[in-house]
């Protein structure tokens, strides 16, 4: 059963999908790292200084003995107070929209990069003796009176 589990794991798409996996969660916390420690100050910028992480609707109550900022998401997240983070959410989207653009562009090269125009386009399979007896008899019965 080892040497199954070995052969299974030393397959190639196998190591491809682990290097993979590794190579997308460090591409993840580059983008997020982009999407929160640039882009979005620039856009809260943009719009008037908007902190889009502050973006929040408080559901419920906020419990006895809690001594933080009333507008800070995180505390009272973490002070577990029902929270509906858009701004949040706003801020998840554009790293969606980021990864999801980069993405597009890597699929777009390879394509033009496997996508070779001096290869010209294959000429179709030359017809068997059938069908061009067919043809034949076919003319020639058109030509008859």
């Amino acid at each position: 059963m080892f040497k199954e589990f070995k052969t299974f794991i030393m397959r190639g798409n196998v190591l491809d999908l682990a290097i993979a996996v590794i190579i997308g969660a460090a591409f993840g916390k580059l983008v997020t790292s982009l999407t929160d420690d640039i882009l979005m100050p620039i856009i809260g910028k943009v719009f008037g200084g908007l902190d889009f992480s502050s973006y929040f609707v408080r559901l419920g109550q906020i419990p006895d003995g809690y001594s933080g900022s009333l507008s800070n998401y995180a505390d009272l997240k973490k002070a577990g107070v029902p929270l509906i983070g858009y701004g949040e959410f706003i801020t998840q989207a554009v790293d969606f929209l980021i990864v999801a653009f980069i993405i597009f562009l890597i699929v777009r090269a390879v394509n033009t990069l496997f996508h070779h125009p001096t290869q010209k386009p294959a000429e179709p399979a030359a017809e068997s003796a059938d069908i061009t007896l067919l043809r034949e008899i076919r003319d020639e019965l058109k030509k008859r009176p």
